[in-house]
């Protein structure tokens, strides 16, 4: 059995037997009524969900030499004006007609306040994610001094021509210049750089879709009927003018995302745990549908990120010196580029969605400013490229350490060998099959 049928054939065996299983020592139930933050799906604040674990040390015998990663943007305002105008035109409407609570006037106000903000600001980075950026670049400063404080480090840093990803590098860029004044940076933001850093879905990725079950567990697993007596006081009114289901998602939505504002207006207080639970499990499972390994979709959807992982790959074959590669974008790239590199749980195959949240927790995966790094080791005071058979790698996660889908060498370091022949293979397999 050659080496990438090996490395298959356990990586499944771990996946068959997890799938069904509690990976996790608290609930998701838990952990939300715990830290309601986590709720918010792809709004959560990075910071609001910190790495605590220490990081393993460097195997006895190797340095770090390169690091290369991708990472969202920060925090940011709403994309959509919808997402703004649907809860507060219902609002307004049942002010207009004397149908609001004193809590819906209350309500009504706070939200007209927050779509105050919102001019020509929607999309944008927020102070929030300018600092999640800075706070970032000082870790990783501080974790791999080796790479980073090295004199005249070469850092390619590059971005999608979204403004609030362009943001997001500067200000890691920022802070890499503060501690280490000699770096020799060149960033790039372009059109060119589109297929890799924000790869469209085509093929087979665009035309596999599971909208309706989507849209099924969002219908089953939202209870507005406990909501609606405390912002509106005519229920006979709130049936025959208004779709209360999509007009608590939509509140519960905005209320996730305030966030993302130093001052953000608390919302969150409206839904009970139970309620922000559930709306989060909709989330959970409208992202596992749309960008993660569901055997609903035949698990092709993290291949929207085949082009990211073979930027990783040749980038990485012609590293020789001490260096850095940064890229910025979007956790719609993130997010199925973590289930291509099959990194911890995001690998999982669930056929039964009404047990998802037993293995995947989109918090653990994609919130704001999430980030995946790869960082290779080689001996001390060699001068081998990632390319010896001798280069360790390891991943972190949003900062945590993740298993990859190998025999680790010792803890979480793999030989990158091993795994660039594995990810060049399964790449291989998926595009002579499609």
């Amino acid at each position: 059995m050659n080496m990438h049928r090996l490395l298959l054939t356990l990586a499944m065996a771990v996946s068959l037997t997890a799938v069904g299983q509690n990976l996790y020592k608290r609930s998701a139930a838990e952990d939300i009524k715990g830290n309601a933050f986590l709720c918010a799906s792809e709004y959560l604040a990075y910071d609001n969900h910190p790495a605590t674990q220490a990081l393993t040390p460097t195997p006895a015998g190797y340095e770090p030499f390169y690091f290369t990663h991708y990472g969202r943007h920060g925090s940011r305002w709403l994309i959509d004006k919808e997402q703004y105008t649907k809860p507060l035109y219902a609002l307004q409407r049942a002010h207009a007609q004397g149908k609001l609570t004193a809590t819906g006037e209350a309500t009504w106000q706070a939200v007209e306040a927050i779509y105050a903000t919102t001019h020509q600001r929607r999309g944008d980075l927020t102070t929030v994610g300018e600092r999640q950026h800075h706070g970032i670049a000082k870790r990783i400063i501080r974790n791999f001094p080796e790479i980073f404080l090295t004199k005249d480090l070469p850092i390619d840093a590059r971005s999608t021509v979204i403004n609030r990803c362009i943001l997001s590098m500067i200000a890691e860029c920022e802070e890499f210049a503060a501690a280490n004044p000699s770096i020799r940076f060149h960033n790039d933001v372009s059109e060119s750089l589109q297929y890799y850093l924000n790869q469209p879905h085509d093929g087979i990725v665009k035309t596999t879709n599971a909208d309706a079950t989507a849209r099924e567990y969002a219908e089953k697993l939202t209870h507005p009927e406990r909501l609606m007596p405390i912002l509106f006081n005519d229920q006979q009114w709130v049936k025959d003018s208004l779709n209360a289901g999509s007009f608590m998602r939509a509140l519960f939505n905005l209320a996730t995302n305030m966030q993302s504002h130093d001052e953000g207006t608390d919302l969150l207080h409206l839904f009970t745990p139970e309620e922000q639970y559930d709306q989060w499990r909709i989330n959970n499972i409208r992202w596992y549908m749309s960008h993660g390994p569901a055997p609903q979709t035949n698990g092709v959807k993290p291949y929207a990120q085949r082009n990211l992982l073979r930027n990783f790959i040749t980038t990485a074959d012609t590293t020789t010196q001490v260096q850095a590669t940064m890229r910025f974008g979007h956790e719609s790239c993130l997010m199925p580029f973590a289930s291509l590199l099959e990194l911890g749980p995001t690998r999982y195959s669930v056929e039964n969605l009404d047990t998802l949240d037993r293995v995947w927790r989109n918090y653990n995966i994609f919130p704001m400013a999430s980030n995946i790094q790869l960082i290779f080791y080689r001996p001390t005071g060699s001068k081998v490229g990632t390319t010896d058979k001798s280069v360790l790698v390891k991943c972190l996660l949003n900062e945590r350490e993740v298993s990859m889908p190998a025999q680790p060498v010792s803890g979480p370091y793999y030989r990158w060998a091993d795994l660039r022949q594995y990810y060049l293979e399964k790449l291989r397999s998926f595009e002579e099959k499609y």
